[in-house]
């Protein structure tokens, strides 16, 4: 089994790790100020309460899986690592002196994965001294729960590094698609992209709400998606169908490459900082542990294939 350490306290590593110990491997957590290493020890505990509340895990696995994490700004805890999840700040040179600390203090044969979801790989490869070693496996929020990664190499990865790579993920119960080559935004945030453009278009063309608009992404195309994926269906229901609507559509559809207006005022205030008129929904109104457990139901039968710790 691999030595695996998470470089980076902040939501992403702490939800990393909180998979790793979940399944009985120790993790070393590599972070940097004190503050944010309490926030991610708080972090980890809170995942396991979520956990524990919904009948997932009991307080001895969450004990027993505590006993497993060990949260350090001390670098030389990476010694004798042989996998490493980077999860810092999405900078080039605080990658760069990540992945040169990685590089002194690891096992020489260590493979770094980075979870970015914005860098080239091939950017992230001329980083670091042994670009061979280096893919990216971008995982989504929250990590620890919903199971998707996606693994993208460069030219230069090996393949060793991929069937490494691979098999820890597997072992985590992770569902991995592999990409062979960078494309802005992967696979998951482009298509993300695609439908959350055609959306704030809908509702800035005043053609209906961003309310029924999750309503119809909920209980339709979430659902059919859901169960048997995007290309199986049509495939299945045959593409003469499809062809037909196409022809319909296509040209009606949003093609504009500027971030739309609304888009931008929801940048501009956030949901902590929204002020009137701006703003999909008013987040005053709405339950902060509800909107967190909903964010994580659809994934907590997958926490029933863990390999708990117990004392």
């Amino acid at each position: 089994m691999e030595k695996i350490a998470v470089y980076g306290a902040g939501t992403i590593g702490s939800c990393q790790a909180t998979l790793v110990i979940g399944h009985g491997i120790p993790c070393i957590v590599i972070g940097h100020s004190q503050a944010g290493m309490d926030r991610c020890r708080h972090a980890i505990a809170q995942n396991w309460d979520d956990l524990i509340a919904e009948g997932l895990a009991t307080e001895e696995n969450k004990q027993a899986a505590l006993a497993l994490l060990t949260i350090t700004n001390d670098p030389a805890a990476l010694e004798g690592c042989t996998f490493v999840f980077e999860a810092v700040a999405e900078a080039a040179e605080q990658k760069k002196s990540v992945y040169d600390t990685i590089s002194r203090y690891a096992s020489p044969e260590v493979i770094i994965a980075s979870c970015t979801s914005s860098i080239d790989a091939a950017v992230l490869a001329g980083l670091t001294a042994k670009p061979e070693n280096l893919l990216i496996a971008h995982p989504f929020q929250p990590v620890h729960m919903l199971p998707l990664v996606e693994v993208v190499r460069h030219e230069n990865t090996s393949q060793e590094t991929l069937d490494r790579t691979k098999t820890l993920l597997e072992v985590l119960h992770r569902r991995v698609v592999v990409l062979n080559r960078s494309v802005p935004g992967f696979l998951v945030n482009r298509f993300a992209q695609a439908l959350f453009r055609e959306s704030i278009y809908l509702i800035e063309e005043g053609i209906t709400t961003a309310a029924d608009i999750d309503t119809a992404i909920k209980y339709a195309m979430g659902m059919r998606y859901a169960s048997i994926g995007l290309l199986e269906y049509y495939d299945a229901v045959g593409f003469e169908l499809e062809k037909a609507i196409a022809k319909n559509v296509y040209p009606d559809l949003c093609d504009t490459k500027e971030i739309q207006k609304t888009t931008l005022d929801g940048l501009a205030t956030g949901k902590t900082g929204q002020k009137a008129g701006l703003g999909l929904y008013d987040w005053s109104k709405k339950d902060e542990d509800d909107f967190r457990y909903r964010k994580q139901c659809p994934y907590f039968a997958g926490v029933r294939e863990w390999t708990m710790p117990t004392v």
